[in-house]
This record gives C-alpha cells, structure tokens and sequence, in this order.
C-alpha cells in the first residue's frame, strides 16, 4: 500500500510538471503572437487568431514535454525471469476480410515461438473471424486446417466465424470473454498484422501475475515490414523516437495508461467485469457502437480500479502500418470518427481525471488539424479585415508609423518549429550519446537520416493536415466511414490514383499562393512552407510510395531500424511459412481426410 501511495505521488507531480511546462510554453507563444498582431491595431479576427495559436501551441508544446520526459525518466524496472505462469492465456486473432495467407503465416510463427517455451502448453489460439466475403471465409477455413494439421495443434488452435459482425472488433472479443473467456486467466489480443516473440508474450505474462491488480498490460509494437519511402520513413521515425515518447507517456499515466487496441493482454475477469460497453444513442457518425474502443475499455477498467499499464521495455512486439499516406489517411479516417465519437463519453460518470484526459487528448489529436487550417486562413484574412492605419493621431504634429514586430515574428516562427522539431533532435541526439546508433546504421548514417526524415515529414505535414480536415468536415456533416478491411499490399500507388486521391489539395495550395500574392503579399513568403507541398501533393504522395526508393534508401543504409541489422525472429518465420506455402503442395484438409 505504501509504495502504491509513493508511485501514486510521483505520478502526480510528474503530471502537475508536464501541465505547468506546456501551459508556460503555450502562455509564451500567445503572447509573443499577441504583440505581432496588434501592432497594427487590435479586432475580433486577432482574438480568434490568438485563441487558435494558443489552443495548437498548446498540442505541440505537450506532445514537446512528453519526449522530454522519456529522456529524463527511464524505464521503470522489471525483473525479466521468474516462474512458469500458473493461469492459462488465450491468444485472440480478430479478422475481418483480409488477406488469409499472410494473417496464417504470422499466427503460424508466433504459435511456432511459443511453442519453444516451457510453457507452452499454457496458451491456446484463437482465430476470431467477423469475415463478411463467403469467399475470404472460405479460404480462411482452409488455412485453418491446414495449419492446424501442420502444426499439430488440436485441442490449442480453435477457429470461429461470426455470422452478424454486432458491434465489429470490440463485439468479436466481448462474444469470446462472454462464451469462451471463463477458462482463461489472460487474454493476449493482437491484430491481423500483429507479430510477437513468445518470450514477450510469456514475460507480459510473468508480470500480469506478478501484479493482482494489473488489469491491461500494454507492449510498445515496433513497426516492420515495410519498403515504400514512406514506410521507411514511418519505421525509422518510430524507431527511433517512439520508445522515448512511449516511456514519457509511461511515466505521466502511471497506473491509469492507454490501451492501443493490439498486443496487448488483459485480465479476462476484470475485463469481463468492467468493459461492457452499450451501443451509444443516435444513428453514426456518432452513435451506435463504440469505433475506437480500447480507449473507454482502458477508462473502464481505471475507472473499477484495475491498473492499466505500458510497458516500453517489452522487446519483441511488432506490427506493420500502412505503406502509404493514402492508406494511412483511410486508416485515419476511422480512427477519425471513432476518437471524435468519444465526445459523447467524456463525461461519463467515474472516470479518472487521466482517462478523460486520454479520451480528450484522442479528440484533440484529429481537431489539431482543423485548428491549424483556421488559423492559416484566419491569419489571411485579417490584413483584408484590418482598418486604415491612422498616422495622424490628432495629438502629435507628425505622422506616427505602426511598431514593426518583424523580430518578435520570427522568434515565434522559430519557436514553433523548435516545439516539432527540438524533441525529436534531442531523442537522435541522445541515440549518438548512448551508443545506440549502430541500430541505426551508424553516426553519419543515423544523422542523415534524421535529417531527411525532418524535410520529408514537415513537406508531408500539410497533406497530413488536409486529409484529416476532411476527415473531421465528414464526420461533423454526418458521414460514417463504416469498416473497412485494411490495404496490406505492398503500398506502391500509381501516379493517377496519387493524383486522385489529392487533387483537391492541389487546388487548395495553388489557390492559396495565389491569393497571397495578390491579396496579402506580405505573408506570401510565410505561406510558401504550407502551400508549396500541397501544389506538389500528387508528386510527393507519389514518390513516397515508391518501393524501389524505399529499396534504395536501404541499399545505402538510411533509414536503417533495428529490424535491418538483426532480422527479426518471428517475422522472418512468418516469411519462411509464406514461402513454403508458395512452393509446396498444401497437405490434406481435416475436413478431406475424415470424408
């Protein structure tokens, strides 16, 4: 109890000194930004501009703190050996219309893995399958089979189709807890692209049991497996900055953390216990069933006492993600709806003052975006909205001129683009100081890299803004994005479909130069860093989906990640199973062989 109270504590100040950094940031940025604009006079357009610089300020400044953090707190330490687990662990695979090889070939390498463990035989699998398309379902049967018959795994593989998908993922693994999930202490969920290594697996484990109260125990993924420029970029950058972010995240939740869908396991008792979850009143967008659900499960079970925890030394824990920004903006898009949908649970009676603090922060992460926009266009027009500067004031004989601000305007400028791109130069930084950079393919090659990836991601950063302002307009005017199965091809986009899928963005930057040159000439140059990508989005979407760039950037070492100097264990399995399951005939179906 004492040292629950002292951890309790210590969270706390760290979330007090994490709140009183971002506000003292944001409070700077807004006043500087205050003095640029009322040099020319003060209106209404400068107080909604000054709102909306503060507001995003804000975002950036606590995104800012959080990697600061994860420098300054190290990872909490756990003991990595102890007992076989006693309590038995279903390992949940939640499908839905996808690509049946390689879901089969990942399943087939973590069972593989853990099949290598002492206690293996206290994990069963689950295939849980919300498949629509009788064709999918029926290759997903056979998959099953023959995995089933390869692996020798009857009476520990099991596979389940749900006729009526009711309440999609979040509805597949409330009907497992509800009718299968009273023989297991431990629910291990993963995703379709989800890999883990059986000794993570077994060590999340070990700690759930060494902790009664621990209800949900959350992995760092590490993102693999991709080749398009794009991909490389998202690996590298998740590489090497996330563990930092995720142990900052860590360290300011405390025992009230976020739950991220995927590997991740669960105490099946205190899941089924507290994370019932009502379909919300209303139609969608925003009501019916709940879309991001592992945000409230994680809220629930907070909420009924349980601990819910990241763990950013957990090694072994990967994913992949899309290779593309048009893939990942329809990933977005989802996950778009699903956050802003959380409005209507905000104010759910009990919650902690941290979970609703998560629930708010998943609103916010897709409002940023909306907000910025508005500021741009805020901050066009009011040169437009501003009145005739007075030279003559009526008490001077001589003409008074408006105080230029251009210096205080740059140190805001700079101040702002040090909130996005200080963190992530401490984090490389601290990769040179800790000896970590042959991870990364070495100091030069590490340094590069971290300097193309600031280039390419702040020309992809208004495209990002973009597409998640349309994804926001969508939503508020009522469009549901339904469920749509996940694009797990190799990412690669034609120049056409780059063009489609962006057009609008083009007309959106070049309009937007064009009226700055003619209307508000002296923030032309100022716009050009936003609206110069957007004129170039189809080239930009284009090249970064490219495989052979993203293979070359590899040849030469840039971009390198762990996963490039030390393949992975399971990931190179699951490679091996898809390639055996290309060259080798397909043996003999349960289902063929007791006809």
């Amino acid at each position: 109890m004492a040292l629950a109270t002292f951890e309790g504590s210590q969270t706390a100040l760290r979330r007090l000194a994490m709140v009183l950094c971002a506000t003292s940031l944001t409070v700077a940025a807004s006043f500087m930004f205050a003095t640029v604009v009322q040099a020319d006079g003060f209106d209404w357009l400068d107080v909604v501009r000054i709102t909306l610089m503060a507001i995003a300020a804000f975002w950036l400044a606590w995104g800012g703190c959080i990697a600061f953090f994860g420098i300054l707190f190290p990872d909490e330490s756990h003991p990595r050996s102890g007992p076989v687990p006693e309590g038995r662990t279903a390992v949940l695979l939640p499908i839905y219309n996808e690509a049946t090889g390689p879901v089969f070939a990942r399943l087939a390498a973590i069972m593989r893995s853990v099949g290598q463990l002492k206690a293996a035989d206290q994990f069963d699998f689950f295939v849980l399958s919300d498949t629509t398309r009788l064709e999918v379902a029926e290759k997903e049967r056979q998959a099953y089979e023959a995995l089933l018959a390869q692996e020798g795994a009857g009476g520990r593989l099991f596979y389940r189709r749900r006729e009526k998908n009711i309440g999609r993922k979040a509805g597949n693994i409330a009907d497992f807890v509800t009718t299968s999930g009273g023989a297991y202490e431990y629910m291990l969920v993963l995703d379709a692209d989800s890999l883990m290594e059986g000794e993570t697996i077994l060590e999340m484990v070990r700690r759930m049991e060494a902790d009664p109260r621990l209800g949900l125990l959350q992995s760092l993924p590490r993102i693999i497996g991709l080749d398009t420029l794009f991909g490389r970029l998202l690996q590298f950058a998740t590489s090497l900055y996330g563990p930092y972010f995720a142990r900052g995240l860590a360290a300011v939740q405390g025992g009230e953390g976020s739950f991220w869908g995927h590997n991740a396991l669960i105490r099946t008792r205190a899941f089924a216990a507290s994370c019932g979850m009502a379909p919300l009143q209303g139609e969608p967008p925003f009501g019916g069933h709940i879309l991001s659900h592992d945000t409230i499960e994680a809220a629930l079970l907070a909420r009924d006492g349980w601990t819910v925890r990241l763990d950013p030394d957990l090694t072994g824990s990967y994913e992949e993600a899309p290779a593309n920004m048009v893939d990942y903006a329809k990933r977005d898009r989802r996950w778009c709806q699903g956050n802003l949908q959380h409005g209507r649970v905000l104010v759910a009676p009990r919650f902690r003052f941290w979970s609703r603090l998560a629930i708010l922060q998943g609103i916010f992460a897709y409002l940023a975006s909306p907000i910025w926009f508005l500021f741009l266009i805020a901050s066009l027009a009011a040169p437009l909205a501003a009145p005739a500067p007075v030279y003559f004031d009526g008490h001077s004989p001589f003409p008074v001129f408006p105080h230029p601000e251009t210096a205080t305007a740059l140190a805001l400028l700079f101040g702002l683009v040090a909130l996005l791109i200080l963190p992530k130069l401490l984090l490389a930084i601290r990769a040179l100081a800790d000896g970590s950079t042959a991870e990364f393919g070495g100091p030069l090659r590490l340094l590069v890299s971290f300097l193309l990836e600031t280039v390419l991601t702040s020309m992809l950063a208004p495209l990002h803004m973009m597409f998640t302002c349309r994804s926001v307009v969508q939503v508020l005017t009522g469009a549901d994005s339904g469920w749509p199965a996940a694009e797990r091809d190799d990412g690669s986009l034609s120049f056409a479909t780059s063009l489609s899928a962006t057009w609008w963005i083009v007309v959106t930057g070049v309009a937007g130069i064009l009226f700055s040159n003619y209307f508000v000439p002296e923030l032309f140059y100022w716009l050009l860093p936003v609206a110069v990508p957007m004129a170039l989005a189809p080239v930009l979407i284009w090249s970064t989906a490219s495989v052979s760039l993203g293979k070359a950037t590899a040849r030469i070492g840039l971009f390198a990640v762990p996963a490039d100097q030390k393949p992975v264990a399971v990931a190179a399995e699951m490679h091996n199973v898809l390639n055996a399951a290309a060259t080798e005939p397909a043996p003999a179906l349960v289902s063929e062989a007791i006809a």
